[in-house]
């Protein structure tokens, strides 16, 4: 009786189409670190291309609870929040837990931007899975979520740098060379994001990663 009468009411239609609207909903969360002195490091390349997505959708960031994150962008019937935690790199996990649940995002329609020591400059990889990579950030995403099976997209910035010279290396900035490619590589980052919400993960790194 009660399966009829909430067919009646229009109560399945409802939640039907609130689960619909909560998988159009996605959270692009870029990591980095608060502050002048960091705003134009490699480590910092999460937030860069949050920064130009937000500026090529005519998006604003507000400062909000654990974090800078835009106004409501749409994209062709998706909508997409990117968030910049203000919880300094090895504490990205609170921010990002935070804010699935506040949004109510499926962990399906997470995606994490994050450095790569590992790639050459400039080189895109995007993955459903795998583990932190020695990278903090990660780490603390995982240990909060409880899982690796989150999309993460790594940019390269190559590991050019001598022996003991690690930290300095990722907290420095750009070089001219690198400068003089990151608008493009911007670009083709911020195809990747919108790609993820549009055209879903796997067509995403197909069409993407390596380039």
């Amino acid at each position: 009786m009660w399966k009829h009468l909430k067919k009646w009411l229009g109560f399945g239609t409802v939640i039907k189409e609130n689960e619909e609207d909560l998988m159009k909903k996605f959270l692009v969360v870029g990591l980095g670190n608060i502050g002048d002195k960091y705003h134009n490091t490699r480590h910092n390349i999460g937030f860069k291309i949050l920064d130009y997505l937000a500026k090529k959708e005519e998006a604003t960031f507000e400062t909000v609870k654990l974090g800078d994150v835009t106004t409501t962008i749409k994209v062709k019937g998706r909508t997409l929040i990117l968030l910049k935690p203000s919880t300094y790199m090895n504490l990205s996990g609170k921010a990002v837990k935070y804010w699935l649940e506040k949004e109510k995002i499926p962990l399906s329609n997470l995606l994490v931007i994050t450095d790569d020591l590992n790639l050459p400059f400039g080189t895109l990889r995007l993955k459903t899975k795998g583990s932190d990579g020695g990278h903090n950030g990660l780490k603390d995403i995982q240990d909060k979520l409880q899982t690796t099976k989150y999309n993460r997209f790594r940019f390269g910035i190559s590991d050019a740098f001598s022996k003991g010279r690690q930290v300095d290396y990722v907290l420095g900035e750009w070089n001219e060379e690198e400068n003089s490619k990151l608008d493009e590589r911007l670009e083709t980052s911020a195809e990747l994001v919108k790609s993820f919400a549009l055209a879903g993960v796997n067509n995403t790194m197909n069409q993407f990663n390596g380039k």
